[in-house]
């Protein structure tokens, strides 16, 4: 019988939590290190809910995965007993003539994704609580769910450790080198580890953690804030999640206790984050204009005054693609970083390629396009995550 194979996966957050539990499942050694502890609020897995969809504003290259993501996240609910998503369906809204829409649309009824396209009439009929201004359109995506993303770290994480993972909360990792004689070694402040190989899913350390990674990850800091409806009504035909592409660039979903609604901004209105061990939590008050225009403009029967707001941190690249693969020149080092706000849904799906990459050092997905050394390829024309 062959010894299973000892994998760190250092970060045990969105991905990392689901990388350790995929890790597990098939048979390895797992370790896992993390800062503080799974779910917790330091970086971008916080807020209560987050979007998965099916259709895809980008690359349609992604579709598969989210369609390996959106099996993992019902095998995680019924291994772990626990409620993590709810299908609540997903509109897309944006400009009908704009690049992202149109490939959403052409990506859609190709892969036979289940949608339907509503036009201005329609979605006032079913939806009012939206306004789509003229020559905009909208896609309800049937598959729309909305995930409770520290429910789900800490469920992916409890899985493996059920599975017999070992985790190391509050353990800062200080380095992670390729050891002389093959495999890695892990350095924290209780000493050092030696495994085979080594996740990377340090989230907003991931710069200082690997800092000759070829591509540098933005880390910006963003703001998520809820509203009370003025109207009772709000929630009525379900209120699916949302999205809205270019030009407006936001995203929302109707808080789980089903009270308020949890909205988001772009990348380009997000500042940068200069150390991630200094992250302004103030948010201030010229920095709800943009909500309060928003609102104003798209969905009037929010109160634009919030009830309560928070601070995350999220990772960001030129392409607006993760970086996912073996760090440039080591085979035992694996990187997946900078997801640009469009990660969690796919984090499943993560997970299962990391155990692909640690174990057998390749994978059957269809992933070179994230690969880390790769530096042009097209950037994304929406910054909404999701």
């Amino acid at each position: 019988m062959s010894t299973p194979k000892r994998v760190a996966v250092i970060g045990v957050g969105s991905m990392g939590s689901q990388a350790m539990w995929r890790l597990a499942a098939r048979g390895a050694e797992v370790i896992g290190y993390d800062r503080y502890a799974p779910g917790h609020d330091r970086g971008a897995a916080g807020g209560e809910s987050r979007i998965f969809r099916a259709v895809h504003l980008g690359e349609p290259a992604y579709i598969p995965l989210l369609r390996l993501a959106d099996q993992l996240w019902e095998r995680l609910q019924r291994e772990t007993g626990c409620s993590l998503r709810r299908r609540s369906g997903c509109l897309v809204m944006g400009e009908a003539t704009s690049p992202s829409m149109r490939l959403l649309l052409s990506s859609s009824a190709t892969h036979r994704l289940d949608h339907e396209v509503l036009d201005r009439e329609e979605l006032a009929r079913r939806y009012p609580q939206h306004r789509l201004p003229e020559g905009h359109t909208a896609v309800l995506d049937r598959m729309g769910s909305i995930i409770r993303p520290e429910a789900s770290v800490q469920a992916a994480a409890g899985r493996a450790e059920q599975l017999g993972a070992r985790l190391h909360r509050y353990t800062m990792v200080r380095s992670v080198a390729p050891a002389a004689s093959g495999g890695v070694d892990i350095v924290t402040d209780h000493g050092t580890d030696h495994v085979d190989a080594a996740v990377v899913t340090a989230g907003p350390w991931v710069n200082t953690l690997l800092p000759d990674l070829p591509r540098t990850v933005d880390i910006r800091r963003l703001i998520s804030s809820w509203h009370l409806p003025t109207r009772h009504d709000w929630f009525a035909g379900g209120a699916p999640a949302f999205v809205r592409s270019t030009p407006h660039d936001c995203y929302g979903l109707p808080s789980p206790d089903g009270i308020s609604v949890k909205l988001g901004l772009s990348l380009a209105r997000y500042l940068p984050v200069p150390d991630p061990e200094r992250l302004d939590r103030t948010v201030r008050p010229a920095e709800l204009d943009t909500f309060r225009e928003l609102i104003g403009e798209l969905m009037p029967d929010l109160n634009p005054d919030p009830i309560r707001l928070s601070v995350y941190m999220e990772g960001y690249t030129e392409s607006g693609n993760p970086l996912v693969g073996h760090l440039p020149g080591e085979d035992d080092i694996i990187v997946m970083a900078g997801f640009s706000g469009s990660g969690f849904k796919l984090s499943p799906a993560m997970g299962e390629l990391a155990a692909d990459l640690a174990l057998n050092g390749t994978t059957n997905h269809s992933v070179g396009f994230l690969a880390p050394a790769i530096s042009s390829f097209p950037k994304q024309k929406s910054g909404a995550p999701s």
